[in-house]
């Protein structure tokens, strides 16, 4: 049966630039991917600052998704107090569940955050102006024609986009996560050392509610690397950092929630120890599963599920690319080792998925230890993929040889369906789509 599962995903579409460039424009490379509530609706978001998003094509079985729609979300803006630039690459993009016919969703750089409402208007047009048909200015015998209006016709539909919010000038340093409640009301943004409580309906004052700022920054030791709402409980939130701690914290018990509830951190093999250990331990990202039940972390080497209810030790560790400890040094040359690879659980909780280097990414089955190996690449038109199971030492076979790498194709921004196996992988400037549906 699991031999059957693995064989089921297939490559399903690709958006994108199909050509094999080697001048990709920078401003192309997508920086962020998310699906929305329903599934229906896909939105990415790159180092250009635009966001562009797709829809499910109803008219076609399986899994198929077209163009909807493009907006500049953020530009290109300079901080003239501290002289810094302040990029428009989007951060992160995240929907709010939908009221109506409209869609809203928060997109974040560096600095700011948006909150888009995206809609469908009707344009109209006057069809007829017959103010003054067959009369001569000034009317015959002078009477006054009848007063007649124009008239209006629906000429065309066009989806719009208008920022209805932006929550500015509330952090410091350079926003990592947003994250939005399950209340529907409330969302929290982190940066390096401070998280911030807003409601979406207020954008001029923000809560703090974590800050990790020491008096002395000489003694700072930690940076807050991502963080998220907990999915039922509008209380809970989670932030990992980069020492390789996850802390839950409970927003009843104070207003500024520095003193975490939970704490998950695994001890070090001393016998693993070296130059490179807190570089490697430091998490890249953390995700919920759908019912809160899980946590899901990345950091260089491996990804991990904890229990919520044990924090002393993950309930699973799986190596990514253990083949690439011997390369550290190479790795940190190259600054790749500084790498954040996001990672995600199915809409089901029972399959994980991460990235990889040379557009490799992998899907673990969590009960069965079953693994899948894709690649997301031109070569993806030919249907070509690439399968091993975990125990194998990653060889040729899996394509995984740590030989002939390409450490500039990498896969860090991916998303899952949250109702069915079909995932979006962000390959530099390309969107790829990958679904076990016929």
């Amino acid at each position: 049966m699991e031999a059957e599962t693995s064989a089921q995903w297939r490559f399903a579409q690709c958006f994108g630039d199909k050509g094999e460039v080697d001048d990709i424009t920078e401003a192309d490379i997508i920086s962020t991917v998310e699906f929305d509530h329903t599934g229906d609706y896909l939105a990415t978001g790159d180092k250009g600052g635009r966001v562009v998003l797709f829809e499910r094509n109803e008219q076609k079985r399986g899994c198929e998704y077209k163009f909807y729609t493009e907006f500049q979300s953020h530009e290109p803006e300079f901080d003239y107090l501290k002289s810094l630039e302040i990029e428009e690459k989007i951060n992160r993009i995240k929907w709010c569940k939908r009221q109506n016919s409209a869609h809203f969703l928060l997109s974040t750089n560096d600095k700011t955050i948006k909150l888009w409402k995206v809609f469908d208007k009707q344009i109209k047009v006057v069809a007829e102006n017959n103010h003054s048909d067959g009369f001569p200015s000034g009317g015959a015998n002078g009477a006054q024609p009848p007063l007649r209006l124009p008239k209006m016709t629906t000429h065309d539909s066009i989806t719009a986009a208008v920022p209805r919010k932006v929550y500015a000038n509330a952090h410091a340093y350079h926003i990592n996560s947003i994250s939005v409640n399950s209340d529907g009301e409330t969302y929290i943004s982190a940066d390096d050392l401070r998280i911030n409580l807003w409601n979406l309906n207020i954008s001029d004052q923000s809560f703090n509610i974590v800050d990790i700022k020491p008096v002395n920054m000489e003694e700072l030791t930690e940076v807050i690397t991502a963080a998220e709402f907990h999915p039922i409980h509008c209380n809970l939130f989670m932030y990992s950092s980069s020492k390789g701690t996850i802390k839950l914290a409970d927003m009843r018990e104070s207003a500024l929630c520095d003193a975490h509830a939970k704490l998950f951190e695994e001890e070090e093999d001393p016998t693993q120890k070296s130059f490179f250990s807190e570089i490697i331990s430091s998490i890249s990202d953390v995700k919920f599963s759908k019912d809160g039940r899980y946590i899901l972390s990345r950091d260089y080497l491996t990804l991990k599920i904890w229990d919520i209810a044990m924090e002393n030790k993950p309930v699973k560790t799986i190596n990514i690319h253990d083949h690439l400890r011997q390369k550290l040094c190479d790795l940190y040359e190259n600054d790749c080792i500084f790498d954040k690879f996001e990672c995600t659980f199915s809409g089901d909780g029972d399959s994980v998925l991460t990235g990889s280097y040379h557009n490799y990414f992998r899907i673990y089955d969590v009960n069965t230890d079953n693994d899948v190996v894709l690649q997301a690449d031109k070569s993806a038109f030919k249907a070509k993929k690439v399968g091993g199971a975990r125990g194998k030492t990653p060889g040729k076979k899996e394509g995984l040889q740590t030989e002939g790498i390409d450490f500039q194709k990498k896969i860090l921004h991916a998303s899952w369906h949250p109702q069915e196996n079909t995932i979006a992988i962000a390959a530099t400037n390309n969107l790829f789509l990958y679904s076990t549906l016929s």
